[in-house]
């Protein structure tokens, strides 16, 4: 596999950059609204079974002033139709900060795991090198999940869709991993925020609290579509890709999504 070589110089170089206790985020530059509050400009859907830019039963529409993860046209069964909406520029170094919620019933025929279940996706490969029935991009995913207002489940969770991370000086290997954050139930709006340090570091903040963080983000060696990736670009730590929002079967709401771009960091 083509990592296997690599890991013992890429678990080295993640001991040596241990990042240091969070600090209040540098003002480089101010705020980018990635969203103007009444259209989709900017933004590419990407729905499962169809090619990047097709979203015929507008899955992803702006209403009221939100993009709103909507199912009201697909009559009657989810059918593994996962979306993503992609924002048309990559990022490398930034701080992202969205606002959001969940609200209404699941979509008949969604996955069980998926109840409640939305996502953003980071350091992600771009809606037009996704294969047509490819489930999920490349990425890493910044797990949104709600409560059912009685059982702890924690939010802004960590998966990695053919990717993997280093924590503790040790490869990742497993899909997903819990943030060390309280339970977000109801249908009140949500802050959450990310950094994103290149391939150095990455840190997950809810409500302006630090729940998780890890290093190294990587392709996975074992995942067909990361090697697809790895072939075309040589390039093994990913130090930059796409943002997009996701549409896995729970109608969703974001009214805030901005970045910060950040000075790169030595």
């Amino acid at each position: 596999m083509f990592m296997k070589s690599l890991l013992p110089c890429l678990l080295l170089f993640a001991a040596c950059q241990s990042p240091e206790s969070p600090t209040e985020i540098e003002q480089e530059s101010t705020w980018e609204s990635l969203f103007d509050g009444q259209s989709l400009s900017g933004w590419t859907p990407k729905i499962r079974g169809y090619a990047a830019g097709e979203d015929p039963l507008r899955t992803f529409l702006v209403r009221d002033g939100v993009i709103a993860v909507d199912y009201s046209n697909y009559q009657g069964n989810y059918d593994d139709r996962f979306g993503h909406l992609f924002h048309d520029m990559p990022w490398t170094d930034y701080r992202l900060r969205v606002e959001y919620r969940f609200l209404g019933q699941q979509m008949s025929g969604g996955p069980g795991w998926a109840w409640r279940n939305s996502g953003l996706m980071v350091h992600g490969q771009s809606a037009e090198s996704m294969r047509v029935d490819q489930d999920f991009p490349v990425s890493i995913e910044v797990q949104l999940l709600g409560g059912d207002g009685k059982n702890d489940r924690a939010n802004a969770n960590l998966c990695t869709p053919g990717t993997h991370v280093v924590m503790n000086e040790e490869l990742v290997r497993r899909h997903c991993t819990d943030s060390s954050s309280a339970t977000n139930h109801g249908d009140d709006w949500v802050w959450i925020e990310v950094e994103v340090r290149g391939s150095q570091v990455i840190r997950h903040f809810l409500d302006g609290q630090e729940v998780l963080s890890y290093q190294q983000p990587q392709l996975d060696e074992n995942d067909a579509d990361a090697q697809a990736l790895y072939a075309a670009s040589g390039e093994l730590l990913l130090e930059q890709g796409t943002l997009s929002l996701q549409s896995e079967s729970h109608p969703v709401e974001f009214r805030v999504i901005e970045v910060l771009p950040l000075a790169r960091q030595n």
